[in-house]
């Protein structure tokens, strides 16, 4: 599959305000529906310029995709985990925190019965490893100030819950 051409993320500033950030993306899907919805292949690409890498997607599994491949609804999961990681090493750096290790087990759950069918949570789990120093309820905070200043948690309709495993070194 030919990687999607796309445009990149741009950044504005005018005289009277902060910047605004614009994000594009693309995805693109060719073949045929011509068979019905139980027939089709879902796979298709995605990118967002400047990243060279791309995405060959497809949808879950219970819809008909290929499960060896990423869906929709686990990007917007790992999207979810991806920011909260990197407000999180924000936040513990300007405290001066020493993070050693962050790895997040999230979850999220869709279910079908409710209408319209949606993510209904998101749940992240990170462990977080640092060097001795802080308090476990000093991580907790700093946990739950990165969670408030997460742009994907804030801009999600979804209610984003973490529960962080904190270990020291």
């Amino acid at each position: 599959m030919a990687r999607p051409a796309s445009v990149g993320a741009v950044s504005t500033r005018d005289a009277t305000g902060p910047a605004v950030h614009h994000y594009r993306a693309h995805c693109s899907w060719s073949g045929s529906t011509a068979e019905g919805y139980r027939r089709y292949d879902r796979t298709h690409a995605a990118g967002a310029a400047p990243a060279d890498a791309g995405l060959t997607l497809s949808s879950d599994s219970a819809f008909g995709g290929d499960p060896a491949l990423l869906n929709p609804e686990q990007l917007v999961v790992l999207a979810a985990a991806s920011c909260q990681l990197l407000s999180f090493l924000a936040v513990a750096a300007r405290a001066r925190l020493d993070v050693r290790e962050y790895r997040d087990d999230a979850e999220a759950t869709m279910p079908e019965a409710a209408r319209p069918v949606r993510l209904a949570e998101i749940v992240l789990r990170p462990r977080i490893v640092l060097a001795a120093g802080p308090t476990p309820d000093r991580v907790r905070h700093l946990v739950e100030v990165a969670h408030r200043e997460c742009f994907i948690a804030n801009s999600l309709a979804t209610p984003v819950r973490v529960e962080p495993i904190i270990e020291f070194v």
